[in-house]
């Protein structure tokens, strides 16, 4: 039965990065290379992902830096890069491709906000549904007559006590988020 709480907990933990990964991509007044993780590049005709094609760096707080590792891709990630949702205007210049990221509007610091809610939220059913299939595996357990019914009462506290910890997690990591968002 432990394998079970620790596959649950394995489940949640997956959510929870995601999350981390969802929300390090969502752009605020910093620049941040994971802001281009989303971004496909067509290079000789397959989409390939921009990080394969290039190194990003941050040399300024609001400045990206995309140095292609073959020259002749610039103009076509550059080209990624504005056809993007990002809203980024991207500068080749020698080589490079510089992004400077404007400071968001206080309208566009609260959609972002609403994003990041959203996907807060969307992390915290998912973590419920470990949490309901878990619980539905030692009902299906005890009816088996593989445990008693108090291993089971007692299982069942455990997955919630994760569920809890784990939703307590997203909305820590939600009211950063949304300080560095709101953050002028």
């Amino acid at each position: 039965m432990q394998d079970a709480i620790k596959e649950s907990e394995a489940r949640m933990l997956k959510s929870i990065d995601s999350l981390k990964k969802n929300f390090a991509a969502v752009r605020t007044g910093r620049a941040n290379p994971a802001l281009l993780d989303h971004v496909m590049v067509s290079y000789y005709g397959t989409a390939t992902p921009l990080k394969s094609l290039a190194s990003i760096a941050v040399p300024e707080p609001r400045m990206l830096v995309v140095t292609p590792y073959d020259k002749n891709a610039a103009a076509d990630i550059e080209k990624a890069i504005m056809t993007s949702d990002l809203g980024i205007n991207p500068r080749r210049e020698a080589g490079l491709i510089r992004l400077i990221l404007p400071e968001p509007s206080e309208e566009r610091r609260r959609e972002l906000v609403k994003v990041v809610r959203k996907e807060s939220e969307e992390t915290k059913i998912a973590v419920r549904n470990v949490r309901r299939e878990a619980i539905e595996s030692l009902k299906k357990t005890k009816a088996d007559k593989k445990i008693t019914e108090d291993e089971e009462k007692t299982q069942d506290k455990k997955v919630q006590d994760l569920t809890d910890k784990y939703c307590g997690e997203v909305d820590k990591l939600l009211a950063a988020k949304e300080k560095e968002i709101m953050e002028v």
